[in-house]
């Protein structure tokens, strides 16, 4: 008889799968065009594919299971799989703004105000409603958030929104024994 892994055990090989695709994805994209990283639409695709990844694995985890799995149990395997992901997707993001790239913070940074700037102006804003010092507050403040420090406090924050996206995953994947209902 087979024995069956644990949600933790079988989460880290699916994270890992995950976090490479997502360090893939964020180096195809710097090589194509850097500006893109700090792109909204690419933000949200990159969502997508991780979300559609996660219950992808999930559902084959359940599959395993023998086609069922109960909540805590797929909030478990979804939990541990988007951690180990996003820990391999902050190595990737240390080496390309540390190592490979030291200058591309930046550079996102300048590019990630020109975009606060035109969609100030969409909403029918002024962008000299701005003062010089609030921007550059601005500036420093997404540069920051590209340091080794800043990545390391937005994963914090991401561990938050990594338990409410499990919740939804969760709630998708799990499957109740119905034959086990008396």
């Amino acid at each position: 008889m087979e024995e069956k892994q644990t949600p933790f055990q079988a989460a880290v090989r699916p994270g890992l799968t995950i976090g490479l695709v997502s360090v893939a994805l964020t180096f195809l994209v710097y090589f194509i065009d850097s500006s893109l990283l700090v792109a909204g639409w690419f933000g949200l695709v990159a969502l997508a594919i991780f979300f559609v990844l996660v219950i992808f694995f999930g559902r084959q985890y359940r599959a395993e299971l023998g086609g069922f799995m109960t909540f805590g149990v797929a909030f478990n395997f979804s939990f541990i799989t988007m951690v180990v992901a996003g820990l391999i997707s902050i190595i990737g993001g240390i080496l390309l703004y540390q190592v490979i790239d030291p200058a591309l913070p930046s550079v996102l940074a300048e590019q990630s105000v020109e975009n606060t700037l035109e969609m100030m102006e969409s909403f029918g804003a002024s962008a000299d409603s701005m003062s010089a010092e609030q921007l550059d507050e601005m500036r420093n403040s997404i540069s920051d958030g590209f340091s080794l420090m800043g990545q390391i406090k937005s994963f914090g924050f991401a561990l938050i929104f990594y338990a409410i996206l499990s919740l939804i995953t969760a709630a998708i994947l799990k499957k109740k024994d119905k034959s086990l209902d008396y």
